[in-house]
């Protein structure tokens, strides 16, 4: 079976060809992923390796977490799935973020 680890406090230099590299080291990987924003392409600091034998990713774990890459000292844990109806952040709608019509300065002038 195989296993997800999170990988985070990444270089914002480190792509997915270099993550692939450090952890190929200690085991067969099915996957490796740097994540980035959506609009400027920049890393986010952070990624998942998906390895395909548990014990290897154990391996992983322990070898690597703590230890220097590129300057910074990566944090390697294994990933926990993302939690259902956690809310995400909204900036606009009707959500009661930063858009629509409450709050602000108002703009009638016949109070």
């Amino acid at each position: 079976m195989s296993k997800k680890l999170f990988v985070g406090n990444l270089p914002y230099s480190v792509t997915k060809d270099k993550l692939t590299e450090v952890f190929s080291a200690h085991g067969e990987l099915e996957e490796a992923v740097v994540i980035s924003d959506k609009f400027s392409g920049r890393s986010k600091g952070f990624g998942f390796v998906t390895f395909k034998n548990d014990a290897d990713a154990d391996k992983a774990i322990a070898a690597l977490n703590g230890k220097d890459l590129d300057g910074r000292a990566m944090t390697v844990n294994e990933a926990k799935p993302m939690e259902e109806g956690r809310p995400r952040r909204s900036f606009g709608g009707r959500s009661g973020g930063f858009g629509g019509r409450s709050g602000g300065r108002h703009f009638q002038e016949d109070y």
